[in-house]
């Protein structure tokens, strides 16, 4: 259990209303993540050319990725995410706002990944786009266009699991897995769209779907003391080691976000999950709910 005195001091998020007081700081860079899966046929950039919090730029995990890995959306090398970013006008003192427009699923992501390279002055918008445009906040077409700076990014491997590691800890049992898929598809019982894969997950993982660390109106994240209900609820023990997976290293991240909030800051992401486990011939995969 995470007692009260141990959850964490500051949060990784800001409010929209934090955020329209301030939307003219100096060295602050906002970003819109806006990440769509190919089921849900809508186009991330296009959304964000018509409509975006003012002053934001379009930050696609797909560009901004090892472009050399068959995965889609894998972590890019140190020096890559330096460049891109550096571009973006982001220095190693920049503070980065990160929003979506699709329940958190991309903007934590690219909030990871700034950690992962040792960016701390790095937040997520709650309630994305959604929340600032129920508040009824000014949006913008126009694209800004950033003063280049330079970023040195600093690897965090702790914050970062690959296949071999995660055989280990299967082998080992040294960590938890949680599992932020659907019900449907951590059991197997969903189809998916890629043939190659096999349906199921990961042998003694936990399932505590992303969709529901949000709030009723699915903008906001819950609260940490509901947070903390919903994964003591699902048999986590907050107290141990563990590391999130997904279906492609997204919304896994939505989970190490909220575990942030209980003050757990070192949790690792599997980068490939079920894209890359449900893939390998030699992996061992459950399709029951309970593993």
């Amino acid at each position: 259990m995470v007692l009260q005195h141990e959850l964490m001091k500051t949060s990784a998020l800001h409010s929209c209303e934090w955020l329209q007081q301030n939307l003219d700081a100096e060295n602050q860079v906002i970003l819109d993540a806006t990440f769509f899966l190919p089921r849900q046929q809508r186009n991330a950039r296009q959304e964000y050319q018509q409509q975006h919090i003012p002053g934001a730029q379009f930050f696609d995990i797909d560009e901004v990725a090892d472009l050399s890995n068959s995965l889609s959306h894998m972590l890019p090398k140190a020096e890559y995410f330096s460049d891109a970013v550096g571009k973006m006008g982001i220095s190693n003192t920049t503070r980065v706002l990160i929003y979506d427009n699709n329940h958190f699923f991309a903007a934590a992501r690219v909030w990871w990944m700034f950690r992962v390279f040792a960016h701390d002055q790095v937040y997520v918008v709650d309630g994305g786009l959604t929340r600032w445009q129920q508040l009824n906040y000014r949006i913008s077409s126009e694209q800004p266009a950033p003063i280049a700076k330079t970023f040195k990014a600093q690897y965090c491997p702790e914050l970062v699991f690959n296949l071999k590691q995660m055989k280990l800890v299967l082998s080992n049992q040294s960590r938890q897995i949680i599992d932020a898929r659907s019900a449907d598809r951590f059991s197997g019982q969903s189809k998916l769209a890629d043939s190659t894969l096999q349906p199921g997950h990961i042998p003694g993982s936990i399932n505590i779907p992303y969709a529901g660390l949000t709030d009723s109106t699915q903008t906001t994240l819950c609260s940490q003391q509901t947070l903390q209900s919903l994964f003591e609820q699902s048999s986590l023990n907050l107290s141990k080691p563990m590391v999130t997976t997904c279906g492609s290293g997204v919304s896994a991240a939505v989970l190490a976000l909220a575990l942030y909030q209980l003050g757990l800051k070192d949790i690792a992401v599997y980068d490939g999950s079920w894209a890359e486990w449900g893939a390998q011939a030699d992996t061992p995969k459950h399709t029951k709910n309970t593993a």
